[in-house]
């Protein structure tokens, strides 16, 4: 067990692979003989739970989706994230506030000061060891989704919100020095080695 734990953040598009790639790494980690806590945004607690069902199914302003994604954030971060680092063990968690500066910043075009202040406090300083940016192009991500389900109500909103929403991960990728890009269009295997490299160079680096 580690000493202090650590916090792996997986972000990306929708259809950028994260569900899966999220789910070997946790086995693989587990395999190693890390205590692992997986969990995801928006949810991981009841509350959050909760307030998933109604982000992804009802329709909202933008700055009711924003208040709403901000408050289970801080509710897994208060009841699950930083207990867990507490115990030393290893959090993946897919999704953390990167994904507001990206969905509701420059997707949605809510003020990203506005988005930054809300970010700080509903994290209340946990930030995470390394953030693993798998990247796929706007139309891949949304192809892929098409293929495998009926996109959710953020997902079905289109090509042109996520082409957005992907000119805000690569201005996060430019000044965030804990993001590492990962290259998701190739198969599974390969996304993952890639992964488990960056993964094993934050663990050492501990």
């Amino acid at each position: 067990m580690l000493s202090r734990g650590v916090f792996i953040v997986l972000e990306g598009l929708d259809g950028s692979g994260k569900s899966t790639q999220a789910e070997r790494l946790t086995d693989h980690l587990r395999r190693q003989g890390h205590g692992v806590r997986a969990v995801e945004e928006p949810g991981g607690t009841p509350e959050g739970e909760a307030l998933r069902e109604v982000l992804l199914r009802e329709d909202l302003t933008p700055l009711a989706e924003l208040f709403l994604y901000e408050a289970s954030r801080n509710q897994l971060v208060r009841r699950v994230i930083r207990p867990a680092l507490e115990q030393g063990e290893v959090v993946v968690c897919q999704r953390y506030d990167y994904s507001t500066v990206a969905y509701q910043g420059y997707g949605r075009g809510l003020s990203l000061e506005l988005i930054e202040r809300l970010n700080e406090a509903a994290t209340e300083g946990v930030r995470p060891d390394v953030v693993l940016f798998l990247d796929v192009p706007a139309e891949e991500g949304l192809r892929r989704l098409r293929d495998e389900r009926r996109p959710d109500r953020i997902e079905d909103e289109g090509v042109r919100f996520l082409r957005r929403v992907e000119r805000g991960y690569r201005e996060l990728l430019r000044r965030c020095p804990e993001m590492v890009r990962i290259d998701a269009t190739r198969p599974p295997e390969e996304v993952f080695e890639e992964i488990r490299h960056a993964v094993e160079n934050a663990l050492h680096g501990r």
